[in-house]
């Protein structure tokens, strides 16, 4: 969580247990004027409804993308149940012969060998979710229907996972840097976190430098439209969370007579800026700590006391305790405040994470940050073997060119804690110094702020969870209104995203349009 909007990052434990797509910027822009081009000054920072449109590219292909758009996709069986290819999309889509880069896909097939709709992509997140992975571990989770009626198709972006993944550091370097101090009290630890994030920002310029300017949400939804072509598509059915649902809006806005039926499930608002983003995903993780903390004093177990206020009071004090003095782990290892943070923050993704936060507290405050530590590897995606998956690497380079950073040195930062501390007074501030990261990028932003209409476009289900910590609600009701075509489905309850977390008026709902494209009505709701 230490990108811009590193909060976007669905936890892979979480992604793990709950089998159905979850994940968490916004913006993203083309790097050329001819790829889809966002109005307005360059890199502006408009805030909601003064950003420009999202223009939608031509309808016909370009003649030097025409190669591309022509390939023959090579499945090959990679085990028992899916089938795995690769194929080449433009480096720079403003210069089609200057170099290539290799993406990979798996499918699993339709049951029995037909699909009636074709094809439905899947994306889970970040950005730096690997919807290969996801689909590998999640497929048996999904309806029985939508498996007879679709290929489902996991795609790993430019930059992700098996696709050309940005690489930055090493084990030990990103144990590092993950433990920095996310909340420095002086001009030392304000330097040493500025250190940090430079040696993060150099790391990914040496091992990726070639690509690292090339891997923005708008290239990776032209990528999307080049594999929908492949698999033989007129239309592009999709299937996205949180991240997921600004790399689908952005297709839809580019290409909306290509839309098929498609689903964006704990919206992104791309009309934000950075800075006002990560403001309210402050405010969202507050919300989340709050519902956690209602729910922990109803258990003989809670170890932050017996009300909502004496349980942010024991937090904090227990994240003073761990600043001034690291908790031993029994790998060897320290539990910091700022990994802590991350263990907690974890949690506030998915309930069901919640009982594993109390046993952890009390493990903190008995003075054993084994539990915490493990939550916060889970977030990082850290192996047991000490090594990271590309997660964080990924979601760093996209989130800096989608969004001009939100602060250009540490004053900046300093002088808008009291506005964080005010909408989060938990998490604010840790949240506040994690957006510092891509000032020290070394590729300017291609991005900015823009709504996106998708006009033409058939009906897009758009689904917010009014308790949604990575992905406000009223990011939701921004992005359905955005849309010519959205229909916004609610969902009243706690978590980060709805579909596919066991509550069957939101999973029939969607499993319907999906199938039969029966949009939900106007207004929908689901309770809890």
């Amino acid at each position: 969580m230490r990108a811009v909007r590193s909060t976007r990052v669905l936890p892979a434990a979480v992604a793990a247990a709950a089998l159905l797509l979850a994940g968490c910027s916004s913006g993203g822009g083309p790097s050329d004027s001819s790829a889809g081009s966002v109005s307005g000054s360059e890199g502006g920072a408009a805030q909601g409804r003064d950003a420009r449109p999202l223009e939608p590219l031509p309808a016909a292909i370009p003649a030097d993308l025409s190669s591309y758009y022509a390939q023959k996709l090579g499945w090959q069986p990679c085990d028992e149940e899916f089938e795995c290819t690769t194929f080449k999309v433009p480096l720079d889509y403003a210069d089609p012969g200057g170099g290539d880069m290799t993406l990979s896909a798996v499918r699993k097939p339709a049951g029995g060998g037909v699909p009636a709709q074709g094809s439905l992509l899947l994306n889970p997140g970040g950005p730096g979710g690997s919807a290969i992975e996801y689909l590998e571990g999640s497929v048996n989770s999904f309806d029985p229907g939508l498996r007879a009626a679709y290929n489902l198709v996991g795609l790993d972006p430019r930059g992700v996972g098996r696709s050309s993944p940005v690489t930055c550091l090493d084990g030990p370097q990103m144990d590092a840097f993950t433990a920095t101090d996310m909340t420095p009290d002086d001009q030392s630890e304000i330097s040493a976190l500025v250190t940090a994030d430079k040696a993060f920002a150099a790391g990914c310029q040496k091992q990726s430098g070639s690509f690292l300017g090339n891997v923005s949400t708008v290239e990776s939804a032209r990528d999307m439209d080049v594999l929908r072509a492949l698999l033989g598509d007129d239309k592009l059915h999709f299937l996205g969370k949180s991240y997921g649902t600004f790399l689908g809006a952005t297709y839809a806005g580019l290409y909306p007579s290509r839309v098929g039926r498609m689903v964006l499930d704990g919206a992104i608002d791309p009309s934000l800026d950075s800075l006002a983003g990560n403001e309210a995903q402050a405010g969202g993780f507050e919300i989340a700590w709050s519902a956690f903390a209602k729910d922990c004093i109803t258990h003989d177990d809670c170890p932050v006391g017996r009300t909502e206020q004496q349980a942010g009071e024991e937090l904090d004090a227990l994240l003073k305790r761990i600043d001034a003095q690291p908790l031993p782990a029994e790998s060897g290892r320290k539990l910091t405040a700022s990994l802590a943070v991350s263990g907690v923050i974890q949690t506030m993704y998915a309930e069901f994470l919640w009982p594993s936060l109390r046993t952890a507290l009390t493990a903190a405050k008995a003075g054993d940050g084994t539990p915490l530590l493990k939550l916060s590897d889970s977030y990082y995606q850290r192996s047991p073997d000490g090594s990271y998956a590309n997660l964080m690497f990924a979601n760093t380079a996209v989130n800096c060119l989608d969004l001009p950073a939100p602060f250009a040195d540490p004053e900046a930062v300093q002088k808008a804690l009291p506005t964080f501390e005010k909408v989060s007074p938990h998490f604010g501030r840790d949240m506040a110094w994690m957006s510092l990261s891509c000032a020290y990028w070394p590729r300017k932003a291609t991005g900015a702020p823009h709504t996106i209409r998708a006009a033409g476009a058939p009906p897009i289900v758009v689904v917010g969870t009014t308790r949604d910590p990575a992905t406000p609600y009223v990011w939701a009701q921004s992005l359905a209104t955005q849309l010519e075509s959205g229909r916004l489905l609610t969902y009243d309850g706690d978590g980060h995203t709805a579909y596919g977390r066991r509550n069957a008026c939101i999973d029939n709902a969607v499993n319907s349009y999906l199938l039969g494209g029966n949009a939900p009505s106007a207004g929908m709701r689901c309770a809890k």
